[in-house]
């Protein structure tokens, strides 16, 4: 039996980062929350190396980047900046490693996908490696083979988890429509062809052999047809930024399987509302769509809208506690 044919994808988990710079903590809070969907927290306010991109091109297979004024750009030979993004790595490896003991169930980890990536190193020139197919072709590459040695650690570490693997590519849709601005800033790179890019989501989806693979976007306009036929079995995103023109392909996605991580919670402090009204929503789009109320705890998964790297601590126990219970509701009251 493959290992997406046991996860079962339970009702709440979270995004991804956390506010601090404790990892244990963070891994505390994390697996306290959510007792059958832990992640793998990220922290960073710790520094260069704990940062999405950073944290990623760590984890990179023979390209290596370091730290420049104007972001990260990829060199020749790993130095001091992917050794400390390796060490951070480690350190949250360790402090989740701590809090699952025996633990048996379905756990999420997180990297930067291959096109947000390709927006974001720079190569040599200073240029995004967005602007040359070559150097997007072997970092999506590299960052295969790195996700499956980093899946290969989580389960060495974690031996009776199911692993469920996201994806985050904030910079999906500017990617595909031309909108992302050269060094300079007077320009942007040209649109990337759509098959192009549901082809590398598709490669790098498929590192996670047998495995699920959710794609994470907390930008307007998320591709979710495309990201459905690249193989994802899940879709994360901002609930708040879904219009109208969304419901034909999340109508589309429902159907085929296809499981809606909801983004309902905000993600940084403010006052929370009743966990049934943060889903009201969600309940509400079901309605819209025609969809059968009891296919929503099937179907929906409840999360903060993004990460949660600039909330208060006691603010983030709150919204992935509330996640729980608004999960709870939705299940318990689908109409």
């Amino acid at each position: 039996m493959s290992e997406n044919s046991q996860f079962r994808f339970p009702g709440a988990t979270g995004v991804g980062s956390m506010p601090g710079g404790d990892a244990r903590e963070a891994a505390k809070t994390v697996t306290g929350s959510f007792e059958d969907f832990p992640f793998l927290p990220e922290l960073p306010a710790r520094g260069p190396g704990t940062d999405m991109i950073g944290r990623t091109a760590g984890m990179l297979v023979e390209l290596y980047a370091r730290v420049e004024p104007s972001g990260w750009r990829i060199g020749d030979r790993p130095g001091r900046d992917t050794k400390r993004a390796r060490s951070w790595l480690g350190e949250d490896l360790d402090a989740l490693e701590e809090f699952t003991q025996d633990y048996e169930g379905d756990l999420k980890v997180q990297a930067v996908g291959p096109w947000t990536l390709a927006a974001a190193l720079e190569l040599r020139n200073g240029e995004a490696a967005l602007s040359d197919p070559g150097a997007c072709r072997d970092l999506a590459a590299s960052l295969g083979e790195g996700l499956r040695l980093h899946l290969a650690e989580v389960r060495r570490r974690v031996p009776g988890a199911r692993l469920l693997l996201q994806l985050d590519e904030p910079s999906l849709t500017a990617v595909l429509r031309g909108q992302v601005r050269t060094a300079s800033g007077y320009r942007t790179h040209r649109a990337v062809d759509r098959q192009i890019v549901e082809a590398t989501l598709r490669d790098v989806v498929a590192v996670h052999d047998g495995g699920p693979v959710v794609v994470h976007s907390c930008a307007p306009d998320v591709p979710f047809a495309l990201l459905r036929r690249a193989g994802a079995a899940g879709v994360s995103f901002d609930f708040s930024l879904l219009t109208e023109r969304d419901d034909d392909a999340i109508g589309e996605a429902v159907e085929a399987g296809t499981r809606l991580f909801t983004g309902v919670v905000p993600g940084t402090d403010g006052p929370l509302s009743d966990p049934a009204g943060s889903v009201m929503g969600v309940r509400t789009l079901w309605r819209r769509l025609g969809l059968r109320p009891g296919l929503l705890a099937q179907a929906v998964t409840v999360t903060p809208a993004c990460g949660l790297a600039g909330a208060s601590p006691g603010y983030a126990r709150q919204a992935l506690a509330h996640c729980v219970r608004a999960a709870r509701s939705l299940a318990d009251n689908p109409e």
